[in-house]
Parts: structure tokens; C-alpha cells; sequence
């Protein structure tokens, strides 16, 4: 049995869970979010609790899924009550970052600006817009109530530009870390 899957899920105050069949509906302050459970895996709300239940222990996808189910339920019911939010920066001379009309344009080192739509439900809050040398970078937040979503989206504006190992030049997490490789030697020739 999942470790994960045991632990019930607190509802905050403020939001409602409803549970029709597969279905579950979590709404709150931020909105309401919807997703279907796998059928070989239950969904109850006891007061202010939401279980989620195995009830086929000896069905070995029953087993994968449990943990798996629990987890995105728990994101529904958080996202709605507090959302999600990625901090990204990035880093290179000259490299910069603006939204106009629903689309955040990134200027990072091509002949052209790249234009990414933002998907609906998705706030971008931009904190620096450009990058001042290579040791202040341009630094700005991605904030949303659906979890899936907003890292795919994140993942999309990294994709971009991946950082590089040698100068650590491109757009990254602001948590992450970039190893750094060492460049080649110059041999002295004489």
C-alpha cells in the first residue's frame, strides 16, 4: 500500500470538494479545478478530509496509481486555495524579457525575439526585464492554480534557451543549479 496514498488530504477553509463518481471538483478562492480519478481508484470526503482509496490491493497498476491519484487531487485542492508559482531568471549580456498582449516575448541571444502565448489561467510577473552584465539577470515569476500546467509551461520558456555550461548563459529556474564546465587552456607557444 502507498505511503502516499494513505495520508488524507486537508481541505482548507474556504474550499469545497465534491466527488460525482470518477469525477472531483475542487473550487475556492483562486476558482475551481476539475480531474477524473482512474477508475480503479476511489475518492471519498469525510468532513473535512478527502480520502483516497485502493481498492484493489492486489491489482499492480491499482498499486502504481494510488499515490500517483492522491498527489494530483492534493495539487487541485491546493491550487485553488493558494496556487503555484516557478521564479525563473535569466542570464546573458543584453538578454531580456517583456509580455505584450497575452504573449511573453524573450529576447535571448537569436537574430529574432521568441513570442510564447500564455496560457489562459497563467500570470507572468516580471521583477527585472533585463539583464544588467552577466551578474545581475532578468528575473521574473510564473503563477497559476492548475500545477501541470503551469510547469509545462515553464519547462516551455527554459526550453527556449537551456542554460549553457561554460558561461551559464540562458534561462533557467531560480533554484536551479548549473554545473559549470572549465574552458579550454591556451597552451603558450613560443
Amino acid at each position: 500500500m502507498s505511503r502516499i496514498g494513505k495520508k488524507p488530504i486537508s481541505i482548507p477553509s474556504g474550499v469545497k470538494v465534491e466527488v460525482k463518481g470518477q469525477h472531483v471538483r475542487a473550487s475556492g478562492s483562486l476558482g475551481s479545478l476539475e480531474m477524473d480519478v482512474h477508475p480503479e481508484i476511489k475518492v471519498e470526503v469525510d468532513g473535512s478530509e478527502v480520502k483516497v482509496i485502493n481498492e484493489k490491493e492486489t491489482n499492480r497498476q491499482a498499486k502504481q496509481l494510488h499515490g500517483t491519484m492522491r498527489a494530483l487531487v492534493a495539487n487541485i485542492v491546493e491550487g485553488v486555495s493558494k496556487g503555484f508559482e516557478k521564479k525563473m531568471e535569466i542570464f546573458g549580456t543584453g538578454f531580456s524579457v517583456t509580455e505584450q498582449g497575452g504573449k511573453l516575448v524573450l529576447q535571448v541571444g537569436y537574430c529574432h525575439p521568441v513570442e510564447l502565448q500564455i496560457p489562459k489561467g497563467i500570470k507572468v510577473a516580471i521583477e527585472v526585464k533585463a539583464t544588467r552584465g552577466n551578474d545581475v539577470p532578468a528575473k521574473f515569476s510564473v503563477t497559476g492554480m492548475d500545477k501541470c500546467e503551469l510547469g509545462q509551461f515553464a519547462a516551455d520558456i527554459r526550453k527556449v534557451r537551456p542554460p549553457e555550461p561554460y558561461k551559464g548563459k540562458g534561462i533557467r529556474y531560480a533554484d536551479e543549479y548549473v554545473r559549470r564546465k572549465v574552458g579550454k587552456a591556451f597552451a603558450s607557444g613560443g
